[in-house]
């Protein structure tokens, strides 16, 4: 005989699926925590965001959110984060994503790491097929930065944090914010504000990564929209009609002072050519003569030796940004050293738990 389950019970259900173990990082409308699934040990992340108050009095989810659940339930590939579950608890909706315990930006900053042209190759050809992946899924991500890729322990890199997202092949997406993309990874054209704009903002912050790469440190990193425009055109030169057909109109009540362009050799000694050739192809004033995604992946850097480096491969960090965290903790604490050992302990752990949680929810 089947059983009528009240929605609360349902929600309760799923949320003893997950053991939440610590916090690991908290902004305006979220907290992310590190959990385990219960019936495997499998280590998670768990968003639990705020639901905030609407005009008409009732509770709401924050946009960032309902963007986030939406471009994640749409895409499924190896180099895009996995939203694993959904579910909503008391006046939370909490997401279940995997777990991935470091990202670029701390591999870039970590001076202890070393890594060489084959590692670089790699981080951007996982960089470039996620992003790929969304953009043929009409998702514009519209924050493409450092820390928003994440690498796991097995080296694979993947895209996250889609709260900017936009569905491209939304009816109203003919008018899009132009404030977005952090700063020092907009494109251009974002700067002029304009309503519509398309995949090639993308584009352009993953140029600025790349360029980060080969420089260990960020590229064009300006401290307020003019002084980034201006950055830009000191490294890049100031476009010209030529370059950038429309600019004179768009900048009509801006004065620019003229910068010739360097070739990016001089400030790129170390790459080579097809990478110089690639990083040119992102950097590209007009939007529409940037490359693509799939252009990019079938770029002669890609192609030629080196190849890239496996991901598992690849040089990981020591120390991760939970480990620096969790630090003062672990001093005081004992650990468990061996890998197995935690595996172990962790199921234990799940499985007690979870026959408590059995029995508050049974029904007879």
């Amino acid at each position: 005989m089947s059983t009528f389950q009240a929605p609360e019970e349902e929600e309760l259900q799923i949320e003893n699926k997950y053991l939440k173990e610590k916090k690991i990082g908290e902004g305006t409308y979220a907290k992310v925590y590190r959990g385990i699934e219960r019936a495997t040990g499998r280590t998670v992340a768990i968003k639990k965001i705020k639901l905030v108050q609407t005009e008409i009095g009732s509770q709401g989810i924050e946009l960032s959110a309902v963007r986030e659940v939406k471009c994640l339930r749409e895409l499924r590939h190896p180099n895009v984060i996995e939203l694993i579950d959904i579910y909503s608890h008391k006046s939370n909706l909490k997401l279940v994503l995997e777990y991935l315990d470091s990202d670029l930006e701390m591999i870039i900053k970590d001076k202890s790491i070393l890594f060489q042209a084959p590692d670089i190759k790699s981080w951007m050809l996982m960089t470039l097929r996620g992003l790929d992946h969304c953009h043929r899924n009409w998702i514009l991500h519209r924050d493409m930065k450092p820390n928003n890729l994440l690498v796991g322990k097995d080296g694979q890199l993947k895209i996250a944090d889609f709260g900017l997202a936009r569905d491209y092949g939304d009816p109203h997406a003919k008018n899009m914010s132009p404030q977005v993309v952090t700063r020092w990874y907009r494109a251009p054209e974002l700067f002029f504000m304009p309503s519509q704009y398309g995949y090639a903002v993308d584009i352009w912050s993953v140029g600025c990564i790349f360029a980060e790469l080969l420089l260990r440190t960020p590229y064009l990193a300006g401290e307020s929209d003019l002084a980034q425009l201006e950055l830009i055109f000191k490294a890049l030169g100031t476009p010209t009609e030529e370059d950038w057909p429309g600019f004179s109109e768009l900048a009509r009540d801006m004065k620019f002072q003229k910068y010739s362009r360097t070739p990016l050799q001089v400030h790129f000694k170390a790459a080579g050519s097809d990478a110089i050739d690639l990083l040119e192809k992102m950097l590209t004033y007009d939007p529409n003569k940037r490359i693509n995604t799939r252009e990019a992946l079938l770029h002669s850097y890609f192609r030629k030796l080196p190849r890239p480096t496996p991901p598992d491969q690849l040089p990981k960090q020591k120390k991760t940004q939970e480990n620096v965290i969790q630090q003062k903790e672990l001093n005081s604490k004992p650990t468990i050293q061996n890998r197995g050992e935690q595996t172990e302990h962790r199921k234990r752990k799940a499985q007690e738990i979870s026959n408590k949680g059995e029995k508050k929810i049974h029904r007879s």
